[in-house]
This record gives structure tokens, C-alpha cells and sequence, in this order.
């Protein structure tokens, strides 16, 4: 059992959400706080991963909305004379096209802004801030390694190292940056990809297929399980497989990625199942590896796992003395906000404050793509399997007033609750801004509210939430009263 204690001097090793929200937590308390960061605050998910890809994303669906405008009566050019054959033409002309040029610029200026903002943060909280890398010396000292600052020790009372990861990368498959990308190296281009092949359907690939697919790539997405999104409810993955289908995003199923070599105009891609694809570029979207090597853990005391991730509890403790660890190094859970969330559970923890150990089915995720798929708490697959006694409902959107205004097709709102007590424990949501429209439902999951509680809430009309609560109405009357 390790003692818990208000440390006065914390280091942190790694400036991404997890190391980040600990400095800010920390300094905040009035620790002495020194974080040191190789690349920039923010870490991959601002500089290379989350903002980046999410503006790129947004920037996509800025392009799906304008061509999807003629079917809102929005016509282009000049004044039509009201003709079928005028609002074809003019429905034409609205196809719009992605100057990536312009794209990766903006997306990426965005994400050194939003990383110099954070450092700003940092330092008006007083946190001292250390461009460079750092490698632990036990007991609870971090040795700058490079940078300016190579060769100075911070001595800290406790340490939280938050390093992140990098992307996977197979042998047979090199990324080079120019026709073979990872997913920090996307943002290269300078033109929209004739056609881009990804390799991997999991969040990454996906979503990063949805986007070049909407910003006018042709786009082949290479998958090794029966559905896309193996890891997301089946339905929700059947109504993103179908969104696919229908604007011309081709999945090659069942199937990996053999070798990816560059041909004189683009990329081969050979697949175990013998196909040969032939594209313009190529995006390995296969995984992550966590920044665990050679930074002294493992002479710390550190336990690692056999995949490199650092071995935590639900309080962010590793297996050394006042040494906690935060972010996607651990493999929790690959998501930003519970990165954030470690790193504030850590400082919590060692300073003495009551704590609420980290509780990953209270945790809402989303998957960017078009349309958006949000989920939290408990998951058909569980309730299948008979881990969970629950009732569902299922409710479409094609019903929803607000739903036929925006022209949205698809999409539905399901919700789990216990069976018998009629608890809010489970949700997905399938629509556009899911991101948005889950958080009601995740508030009912971490609060345990009953569906009643959500049903007899006030929604807009017309809005998108009233699916929500028109599905917990529904719910209720398959709950049964315990006392029946």
C-alpha cells in the first residue's frame, strides 16, 4: 500500500491532456509543478492527432453540408427559372472541392495555436515549462536528456509520467511521408488523394476514410473483421457501413494488409487474401505503441506490460512509490478526456483528497465519422452476452421532426436500463454531432438517473433530443416496478 501524501514539488514527464490537467490541478493546489515536453504542449493529441484530424473532419463535413444544400432549396450561380432540368444543373454546380493546401494549413496552424495557448495556461499557473526529453532516475528525479535544458535533474516529491504513443508500424509497410502515410503524417499532402487506401477500420481508419471520402477522394478501406468499427455497437457500425456504401467508400473485408510499396504514380497495397489495390496513396491506420522505451521505467520500478503500456489502478498508481502515470502510455482507455482524467484522479490521490477511482463505463467516447456514432456505459454486445440484465429500445431518427428538416436519414438513439429498476446504464447515438447529443445520456449513466428521469425532462421542439427523450418514454413501459 503506498502512503499518501501532499507532495510540494511534482514532476511530469510528458505534456499531452494527462500531463497537462495534472500540472494545472497541481500548480492550482500550490505544488511546485515542472513538466517536461520533447515536442510541444498539448502532445499528440493537439499537435499531431486529435485537433488536427478532428479540424480536418469538420472541414469535411463543411463540404458535405454545401453539397448536400440543393435538397434544402439552395440553388448556385444565377437565378434558375424554376425548371427540374435548372435545379439539376444547378445542384451540379454546388459540388464543391477541398483546397488541401489551404486545409492542412489552417489545421495546422490551429493545433500550434491551441498548443501554445495551453503552455500560456501553464505558466500563468506558475508551472515551469521544459522543451526536451526526460528519462527517470529513482527515486522521484527526472534527468533532462535533451534540449536546452540537457543534463539538469528536477528532484520532485512525486512523478507523474504521461508520455503518450506513436503510431504502429509494420515492416512491410513504411511510412515515408509522401505516398505512405501514418496518421501524424497525413497532413502533408497538398492536393486531395486520387485515391487513398487505409489500412485499418478502427476509429483511425475510419474516420479518416469518412473524411477523404467526403473532402472527394475515392477511398478503399482495408478491414480485417466482418464489420467496420469492430470495437462500436453492431447497429450503429451497419448504419456507417451502409453511409459508406451509399457515397462510394469500398471496404475490402475480411482482410489485411500483406505490403504497401510505392509504385512510380502512387502505391501498391498486396492483401493476405491474394487482391492486389492499386491507389495514390496509402494510410496505415494500425494502432498505437506507447512511448515506454527507454526513459527509465523499468529501473524505477515501473511495471510494464508485455505490450509496453505501464501497468496503473484506478487511481493512476503504478507499481513504484509515488510514481503515477497518465494518458495512452498506460492503454486504459485511448481517448483524450480520460488521459485528462488520470492525471487529475493522480493529483487527487497524492495530495489526500477524497477520490473517485477512474470508472471507464462511465466514460462517453465518439467515433467522428458521418454520420457520428457516441456511446457510453453499458453495450448491446454485454447485454447479448448476459453480463447485463437490461431493456432496450431502439429509437430511428427518420421519425424526428428536426431530424427531417436537417434531411438526416439515418441515425437512431438506443438506451439501456436495468431490468427491473429501470437505471439509466447504457447509450448509443447515431447522428450528426452524436458528440454533443451524448452527453445527456451520460450524465443519466454516471448519476444513475431512471428513465423516467430523462423522460419527463424538457426538450426543445423541434430538436434532435427529443428522440432521446421520446426513446426513455418508450422505455418506460418495459420497466417493472420492484415491488410489483
Amino acid at each position: 500500500m503506498q502512503r499518501r501524501f501532499a507532495p510540494d514539488r511534482i514532476a511530469i514527464l510528458g505534456g499531452g491532456p494527462g500531463g497537462y490537467e495534472a500540472a494545472m490541478v497541481a500548480a492550482d493546489a500550490g505544488a511546485e509543478v515542472t513538466i517536461i515536453e520533447e515536442k510541444g504542449l498539448g502532445g499528440s493529441a493537439v499537435l499531431t492527432d486529435v485537433v488536427p484530424s478532428k479540424t480536418l473532419i469538420a472541414t469535411a463535413d463543411a463540404m458535405r453540408r454545401v453539397n448536400v444544400s440543393p435538397a434544402f432549396g439552395v440553388r448556385f450561380g444565377e437565378h434558375s427559372n424554376g425548371t427540374e432540368d435548372a435545379a439539376v444543373e444547378d445542384a451540379e454546380e454546388a459540388e464543391a472541392w477541398a483546397d488541401f493546401s489551404k486545409v492542412n494549413e489552417r489545421l495546422l496552424k490551429l493545433a500550434h495555436s491551441q498548443s501554445r495557448d495551453i503552455r500560456s495556461t501553464l505558466e500563468s499557473y506558475g508551472v515551469r515549462v521544459i522543451i526536451g526529453r526526460g528519462r527517470l532516475v529513482p527515486p522521484h528525479t527526472i534527468e533532462v536528456t535533451s534540449g536546452e535544458h540537457s543534463g539538469e535533474k528536477i528532484v520532485a516529491d512525486a512523478v507523474i509520467v504521461a508520455t503518450g504513443a506513436h503510431p504502429r508500424e509494420l515492416t512491410s509497410a513504411k511510412p515515408d511521408g509522401v505516398r505512405i502515410f501514418n496518421w501524424t503524417q497525413a497532413y502533408n499532402l497538398i492536393e486531395a488523394p486520387e485515391h487513398m487506401i487505409v489500412v485499418g477500420s478502427g476509429v483511425t481508419g475510419a474516420e479518416f476514410a469518412s473524411a477523404y471520402r467526403r473532402l472527394g477522394a475515392e477511398v478503399t478501406l482495408v478491414s480485417s473483421r466482418d464489420q467496420v468499427l469492430p470495437g462500436e455497437d453492431s447497429d450503429a457500425a451497419t448504419v456507417l457501413e451502409n453511409s459508406f456504401e451509399r457515397v462510394g467508400v469500398h471496404v475490402a473485408s475480411r482482410t489485411r494488409a500483406e505490403s504497401v510499396e510505392r509504385t512510380e504514380n502512387g502505391v501498391e497495397v498486396r492483401l493476405t487474401n491474394g487482391e492486389v489495390l492499386h491507389g495514390s496513396h496509402c494510410l496505415m491506420a494500425v494502432g498505437g505503441i506507447p512511448n515506454t522505451a527507454g526513459i527509465g521505467l523499468e529501473e524505477a520500478g515501473v511495471e510494464i506490460s508485455d505490450s509496453g503500456h505501464i501497468q496503473v489502478d484506478t487511481v493512476s498508481r503504478t507499481t513504484a512509490n509515488n510514481i503515477y502515470a497518465a494518458g495512452d502510455c498506460t492503454g486504459v482507455m485511448p481517448l483524450a478526456s480520460v488521459a485528462a482524467m488520470q492525471g487529475r484522479v493522480a493529483v487527487a490521490h497524492m495530495q489526500g483528497e477524497s477520490v473517485k477511482p477512474l470508472k471507464l463505463h462511465q466514460v462517453a467516447s465518439n467515433v467522428f465519422t458521418s454520420p457520428e456514432i457516441a456511446t457510453v456505459g453499458v453495450t448491446q454486445e454485454q447485454v447479448d452476452s448476459g453480463k447485463y440484465q437490461a431493456d432496450v429500445i431502439k429509437l430511428d431518427l427518420a421519425t424526428n421532426a428536426r431530424a427531417k428538416m436537417m434531411n438526416i436519414r439515418e441515425g437512431f438513439v438506443k438506451i439501456f436500463s436495468r431490468k427491473g429498476s429501470g437505471t439509466v446504464i447504457g447509450a448509443v447515438v447515431v447522428a450528426p454531432r452524436a458528440s454533443e447529443l451524448i452527453f445527456p445520456l451520460a450524465l443519466a449513466v454516471t448519476h444513475k438517473l431512471h428513465v423516467d428521469d430523462v423522460a419527463t425532462t424538457f426538450t426543445v421542439y423541434p430538436s434532435l433530443t427529443g428522440s432521446i427523450s421520446e426513446a426513455a418514454r418508450r422505455l418506460h413501459l418495459h420497466v417493472t416496478d420492484p415491488e410489483d
